[in-house]
C-alpha cells in the first residue's frame, strides 16, 4: 500500500512521501519450534510409514493407475506409496512458485519466508450486520471479491463464499469472471471435474491473451486440495491434482484435520497424519507432472469435546500450526496454514481467536494464511464486518514486514538536541517531517478521546466496520480490463450456458 499525502509542513514543503508495499511481503518473525529436530524427524518417518504400510484409499482409478506405473503397490482401494516413491516427489518439488496474476505488480511469490493473506473461504452462509445470516449467493460473491481486492494486504483470491443461487454447471463461470473483472489478483478455480477445470483454464487464458504454451509454462491460477481425513483421497480431489499438475497450474493441498474426530487427540498424532495425506497427494502431483508448482499445506485444529464443534484459535491450534511449520521446513516446501475463528458473531471471542490462530500461522513461518479475515462460525459463515476488521490487524502485519529503520535521520540526535529538558516533540523539525507520514493510519480502529468518540456517534468497531464495507462495494474500485476480451468472455460463457454447462464431478 502507498500513502501519498498532499498537505505541506509550516515550510511550505511536502512530508516525505510514506511508502509501505503490502503486495510482496516477507515474514519479519523468526520461525518458533514447538517440537525438537529429532520428533520431527521421527514424525516425518511415523508418515512415510502410514504411506507405506497402512496405505491410503484413492477413489479415482487414474489416479491409483499412476500411483501403481510408479510402483505402489496396490489392494483393492488401498494404495501403498513407497518412501522412496514419496521422497523423489518431495524432491523434484519446486520450491519458488511465482504465481501470474492479471498485472505484475499483483505477481504472488510462494517460497519459505514469504507472506501471502486470503481472507475466509468455502463458506456456505455470509453475514453482516445489515442483511443478517443468509446463503451465500452471487451477490455475496461479488461483493467479497470487490472487498478482497480493495485491500492490498489480501494478494490472492480465495472462494470466499458459495454463490448458491447460481446452479452448479453454471457456477465456475460465474465465479471466474467475476474474479476476472473485480480483480487482478491471483484467482482461485475450483477442482471439480475434468470438464469444469479444462473449460475454466479455456476462459482464463482467452481473457488474458495466453496462448497454451504460456498458460502451461507458468501458473495463472490456483486450486485448494483437501483431503477426506482419515487417508481418503476423493475422486475430485485426486482429478483436480492431476489435472492442475499437468497444465502447470498450483495445488494448494490441505488437509483438514481436527484432533479427537478425523484425525488422533495429540498435536503431534494429527500433525503427522495430515502431514502424511498431504504428501501423498504432493507425490500424486509429481508423478503426473514431474516439477508441477504445488504448495505443502495443513489446517490442523482440535474440536470441542463437549459437542464435537470444531474449534479455532485455541493453544492446539497454535501448536499444531507451528509444528506443520517445522515439517515444510524439513521438506523445504512452501507451505498454507490457517487462521479462524468458531464465534458466531463479530465479537471479542472472534477476534482473539482469529488472531491466536494468526500468530500461530507467523511464528510458524507459513508462506500462506487463508481464513486470516471474516471466517467465523468454525467456516460456516464470511462476516463482512470481520472480514474488514481482520483486514486492520492484517495491515499492521504488513507494516511489521516493513521493518523498522534507524539510520541517522531516524535516531534523530538533531531532535533530542534541539528540545529543551521537560519540553515537547511537536514541534521539532523531525517531527514537522514526518507527522503525516510516520505512522500507520488506521481503517477501523478510533484512537479519539472518549469525548470525541462520544460526539461522533459513539460507534463500536463492528459499526465503522459496518459503514467502511458498504462504502466500498457501493463504489468499487476495479482494475482496468480490456473491454473486448471481456465481451468475448461473456459470449463464451453464454455459448457454453446454452450447451448445458458442465456439471461437477463426484
Amino acid at each position: 500500500m502507498t500513502r501519498r499525502n498532499r498537505a505541506r509542513n509550516a515550510d511550505g514543503r511536502r512530508p516525505s512521501a510514506r511508502v509501505t508495499n503490502y503486495r510482496q511481503l516477507k515474514n519479519p518473525f523468526p520461525p518458533m519450534d514447538v517440537f525438537t529436530a529429532d520428533r520431527i524427524e521421527a514424525m516425518h518417518e511415523a508418515a512415510l510409514s502410514v504411506l507405506e504400510d497402512l496405505g491410503v484409499k484413492v477413489l479415482l482409478p487414474e489416479a491409483v493407475t499412476i500411483f501403481a506405473a510408479a510402483g505402489a503397490v496396490v489392494k483393492g482401494e488401498m494404495v501403498h506409496i513407497g518412501r522412496e516413491i514419496v521422497e523423489s516427489a518431495i524432491a523434484s518439488a519446486p520450491t519458488r512458485i511465482e504465481g501470474r496474476a492479471g498485472s505484475r505488480e499483483r505477481n504472488v511469490l510462494l517460497e519459505l519466508g514469504s507472506l501471502v493473506f486470503q481472507p475466509g473461504a468455502g463458506a456456505p452462509h455470509a453475514t453482516d450486520e445489515i442483511r443478517g445470516r443468509r446463503p451465500g449467493s452471487a451477490r455475496d460473491f461479488r461483493e467479497l471479491v470487490q472487498l478482497t481486492h480493495h485491500f492490498d494486504v489480501f494478494q490472492m483470491m480465495p472462494p470466499l463464499v458459495e454463490p448458491q443461487d447460481v446452479a452448479t454447471n453454471i457456477r465456475h463461470y460465474f465465479t471466474l469472471e467475476t474474479q476476472l473483472t473485480e480483480s487482478d489478483k491471483f484467482p482461485f478455480i475450483f477442482s471439480r471435474g475434468t470438464p469444469q477445470v479444462a473449460e475454466s483454464f479455456e476462459l482464463l487464458c482467452d481473457f488474458r491473451g495466453l496462448s497454451d504454451k504460456e498458460f502451461h509454462a507458468e501458473p495463472h491460477c490456483y486450486t485448494i486440495i483437501n483431503t477426506n481425513s482419515p487417508r481418503t483421497l476423493d475422486i475430485p480431489m485426486a482429478q483436480g491434482l492431476i489435472d492442475f499438475a499437468r497444465a502447470g497450474q498450483v495445488s494448494i493441498i490441505t488437509p483438514f484435520t481436527l484432533m479427537g474426530a478425523m484425525a488422533p487427540i495429540t498435536v503431534a498424532g494429527a500433525i503427522t497424519l495430515s502431514h502424511a495425506e498431504a504428501i501423498a497427494a504432493l507425490t500424486l502431483t509429481q508423478l503426473a507432472k514431474p516439477g508441477a508448482p504445488v504448495c505443502y499445506g495443513t489446517f490442523t485444529s482440535n474440536v470441542d469435546m463437549k459437542s464435537g464443534a470444531p474449534a479455532f484459535g485455541t493453544p492446539a491450534h497454535f501448536q499444531a500450526s507451528l509444528a506443520a511449520g517445522q515439517l515444510a521446513r524439513f521438506i523445504g516446501l512452501p507451505w498454507r496454514s490457517a487462521a479462524g475463528s468458531a464465534a458466531n458473531l463479530n465479537d471479542v471471542q472472534a477476534a482473539n481467536e482469529n488472531q491466536f490462530g494468526l500468530w500461530g500461522c507467523l511464528l510458524a513461518g507459513a508462506t500462506v494464511v487463508i481464513h486470516s479475515a471474516g471466517w467465523i462460525e468454525g467456516g460456516l459463515s464470511v462476516s463482512y464486518e470481520k472480514l474488514v476488521t481482520d483486514a486492520e490487524v492484517l495491515n499492521m502485519v504488513a507494516e511489521l514486514c516493513a521493518g523498522a529503520q534507524a539510520g541517522e535521520a531516524e535516531i534523530g540526535l538533531d531532535a533530542i538536541a534541539e528540545t529543551q529538558p521537560g519540553g515537547h516533540f511537536f514541534a521539532a523539525a523531525q517531527t514537522m517531517a514526518r507527522y503525516q507520514t510516520e505512522f500507520y493510519e488506521p481503517v477501523v480502529h478510533d484512537y479519539a478521546n472518549f469525548g470525541t468518540w462520544t460526539e461522533r456517534g459513539a460507534k463500536d468497531a463492528s459499526t465503522r466496520a459496518r459503514d467502511i464495507w458498504q462504502a466500498i462495494v457501493a463504489n468499487p474500485s476495479r482494475p482496468a480490463i480490456d473491454a473486448d476480451r471481456h465481451g468475448a468472455l461473456k459470449d463464451t460463457i453464454a455459448k457454453l450456458t446454452a450447451k448445458g454447462g458442465a456439471y461437477p464431478e463426484s
